[in-house]
């Protein structure tokens, strides 16, 4: 099997106007300038106010444009949301699901996310899956039983591996600075690699690509990124300023040459 591309993913979260298409302009003029997109994928989820100009921007570049979250219906009355063909229609490629401000914040069940992800599918987008355990789960011992029921609860039948990405983010290390060791994050990315040989088969799984993501910067991505089944980032705050995305970009596209 060839080896999964990298990809690298910035979350902006709720941020961003539109006098940051400027940032996006930079970070197209680097990936340009070091060839980027050849050796992994590179992607910007930006407020969805954004997604249609941020799209613009990145016409005719390897740059993808995803969102941050989708409805279940493709259509309807439902004030104030957004639905994938939606999101596709405005530009959009890909979409995070299941964010753990999304389920801490929003009350969103595993049940949820796997009904936003076969819409997202339906509609053409990649579904990014995120999993992860809060700081007391973890003090419990219990990090690789949540991890299994939100992979089981979480992944449509429809995920593939063309289609779906996993993301691992330790919800206590978000936003914290903090990153768990090298050892745990392998032993949760195997972890995760092996629930997806049960739940969609070998072949599938491993075809389907691990992303890390908790505080991921400049100064530890190349770190993360040799480390066995993390097949990228999924970057918060480190995704904000072209030069800093685009130095965990450039650790990225190392990883590739080196499997490659």
């Amino acid at each position: 099997m060839a080896p999964r591309r990298p990809l690298i993913a910035g979350n902006w979260k709720m941020n961003g106007l539109k006098a940051s298409a400027g940032e996006i302009g930079r970070l197209r003029q680097g990936i340009e300038a070091q060839r980027l997109g050849y050796s992994a994928d590179i992607m910007i989820c930006p407020p969805s106010t954004l997604i249609g100009l941020f799209a613009e921007a990145a016409r005719g570049t390897p740059l993808l444009i995803g969102a941050q979250d989708c409805h279940v219906q493709p259509s309807g009355a439902f004030t104030g949301d957004l639905s994938a063909p939606m999101l596709a229609d405005a530009g959009a490629t890909a979409v995070i699901l299941g964010h753990s401000e999304r389920r801490s914040n929003h009350g969103e069940r595993d049940q949820d996310v796997r009904e936003k992800a076969a819409s997202a599918h339906a509609a053409g987008l990649l579904a990014i899956i995120c999993v992860g355990e809060t700081a007391g789960q973890r003090r419990l011992g219990l990090t690789l039983a949540v991890i299994a029921r939100q992979l089981r609860g979480s992944l449509p039948d429809s995920a593939m591996a063309a289609n779906t990405v996993i993301a691992y983010e330790p919800v206590w290390a978000i936003g914290t600075g903090l990153t768990p060791s090298a050892a745990d994050i392998a032993e949760v990315h195997g972890f995760i690699r092996g629930e997806l040989g049960q739940l969609k088969g070998h072949f599938v799984a491993q075809g389907i690509r691990i992303l890390y993501g908790g505080s991921v910067s400049a100064k530890n991505a190349a770190e993360l990124l040799t480390i066995a089944d993390v097949d990228g980032g999924l970057v918060g705050g480190a995704s904000l300023k072209a030069d800093d995305f685009l130095a965990i970009v450039s650790a990225g596209a190392a990883k590739a040459h080196e499997a490659g």
